[in-house]
């Protein structure tokens, strides 16, 4: 589980509750694993074996892909849909899928109007089973440096950089990252639209307290 919010170890999300991200590196708004990975529980009693822990990689892609082969679609949109399905994964047929993706996550926090191109090559990461390759913070200009590789499967809290010792490895991987950003840049195309001068949901929440305030939290019964 991530932290609750950006912010250092140690910090509180309110009193007497500390951020937390079990033992992972970052919190959210890093690229890092303890910025990026959530906990995702299923259940379908009576259908799926319960108490087990899968420990394949996946991503929020592959939820619809998954719902889809359980209502029997065979077929998606070509060229619409990304990810895969992960059923035979919850039905017990495999005990998991081919290592052939890599997952990418970018910190898009750019000032509007920016060029994304100026913040492609930092603050972003590259996973799959076994590694993470994380890009530098920040870029200076005239500067390089090559970011850091971790080995997930013998060291999950990311203690060792290894970059050094696999240079194929993030090789391929950076590659893989170019060929996702090509595909990725021609749909960002709200660059130019300027932000809102209000946050609509502070907006409705004072319009909710003062109409008779947000009503309690009841819990259901199951």
């Amino acid at each position: 589980m991530t932290g609750g919010g950006s912010g250092r170890m140690g910090q509180e999300v309110a009193k007497g509750y500390p951020f937390f991200n079990a033992g992972m590196k970052g919190l959210k708004g890093s690229a890092e694993e303890g910025g990026v990975r959530v906990p995702f529980l299923v259940r379908w009693d009576g259908q799926w074996q319960a108490g087990r822990d899968i420990p394949t990689l996946s991503a929020h892609i592959d939820v619809l892909p998954t719902f889809a082969e359980i209502a029997g679609i065979k077929k998606l949109p070509l060229g619409q849909v990304e990810g895969r399905s992960f059923l035979p994964l919850l039905t017990g047929k495999k005990k998991r899928l081919p290592d052939n993706r890599y997952l990418f996550t970018h910190r898009g926090r750019w000032p509007t109007g920016t060029n994304p191109d100026e913040h492609k090559t930092f603050n972003y990461s590259i996973r799959n089973e076994k590694w993470r390759y994380v890009a530098p913070q920040s870029a200076r200009k005239g500067t390089k440096t090559q970011g850091s590789l971790y080995n997930m499967k013998n060291d999950p809290g990311q203690k060792t950089n290894v970059i050094e010792k696999h240079p194929r490895v993030v090789k391929k991987m950076q590659a893989a990252y170019e060929q996702f950003w090509s595909e990725a840049r021609p749909l960002m195309v709200n660059e130019g639209v300027p932000m809102s001068k209000t946050r609509p949901y502070h907006v409705w929440f004072d319009e909710q307290t003062k109409n008779g305030r947000i009503p309690e939290w009841k819990e259901p019964e199951l």
